[in-house]
């Protein structure tokens, strides 16, 4: 028999706090889980292995330009369905759903801006919508971007994010963009003026077959993707194992195909004294 009885206890339940959706992400190189107010504060590089995550049009070209300078140009370009494209989603709903998801019209930005005061045109594309593929209207307004500064005798930069090449919905009116672009760079090459095409994670296929290749600068981000067909596709093809990092930035500039490699924080800068140095 208990002298005292039998102890008594009391249970407390203590609430877990709720933390919100949206305040960290993984980082897709090395698993690190990072805070996302840091990771915007680090223009989206992973501050433990420096993998460059994917930027949007905009945030682009907020990283690039000086504040407020941007200019954007025929906003409004939207694609038509000359094919009138039907699979397991119509073309006409695929751009539906990327124009919601992205608060883009197309997968390609461009207009006037500064870059530390100096003045040029600026295209982006945006592998979010449609993986950055070149439609009638992503052509058309990078030719657009190179005819303006042609005009106007300013440099051009081409920031490409595209893993999806020509955009095979709208059949052959997406590959002619790839000759019309470049016939395009080509009048701007004869009036002297630079062309730098910068290729981030990925750049692929047709764009990279047209005007994200034939620069007078090339400049890549770390370990970006860039090539024509993918390696996975080409090791089915040619039943071999393909070197490690092949089509990757690093692998690139050893082989020739590219000039420089620069991380997304020193851009700017880069940007800015290449500008000096060829004019």
């Amino acid at each position: 028999m208990a002298l005292f009885g039998k102890p008594k206890y009391t249970i407390v339940r203590l609430k877990k706090k709720e933390i919100p959706d949206g305040l960290w992400t993984k980082c897709e190189e090395c698993s690190e889980t990072l805070y996302n107010k840091t990771l915007d504060e680090n223009l989206r590089v992973c501050p433990k292995c420096n993998y460059h995550f994917t930027l949007g049009a905009y945030e682009r070209i907020n990283t690039l330009l000086d504040k407020d300078s941007f200019q954007e140009l025929d906003k409004d370009m939207s694609s038509l369905d000359p094919l009138n494209f039907k699979g397991p989603k119509t073309y006409k709903e695929k751009l539906a759903a990327d124009q919601s998801a992205t608060g883009l019209k197309e997968a390609a930005v461009y207009g006037e801006g500064l870059i530390e005061g100096k003045k040029l045109v600026l295209a982006v594309t945006d592998s979010r919508f449609i993986m950055g593929s070149m439609g009638s209207v992503v052509g058309e307004k990078i030719t657009r971007a190179i005819e303006l500064a042609t005009k106007k005798r300013l440099p051009l930069v081409i920031v490409s994010g595209s893993g999806g090449g020509a955009r095979m919905y709208e059949g052959m009116y997406s590959l002619m963009q790839m000759s019309k672009t470049c016939a395009a760079l080509s009048y701007h090459h004869k009036e002297k003026l630079p062309y730098i095409s910068v290729l981030t994670n990925p750049t692929m296929a047709g764009v990279m077959a047209s005007f994200a290749g034939v620069a007078d600068l090339i400049i890549a981000e770390p370990k970006a993707l860039i090539g024509f067909t993918g390696p996975r596709v080409i090791e089915q093809t040619i039943r071999q194992k393909l070197p490690a990092g092949f089509q990757r930035s690093e692998f690139l500039l050893e082989h020739g195909l590219i000039d420089m490699i620069i991380h997304r924080k020193s851009l700017k800068q880069t940007l800015s004294h290449v500008f000096d140095y060829l004019s």
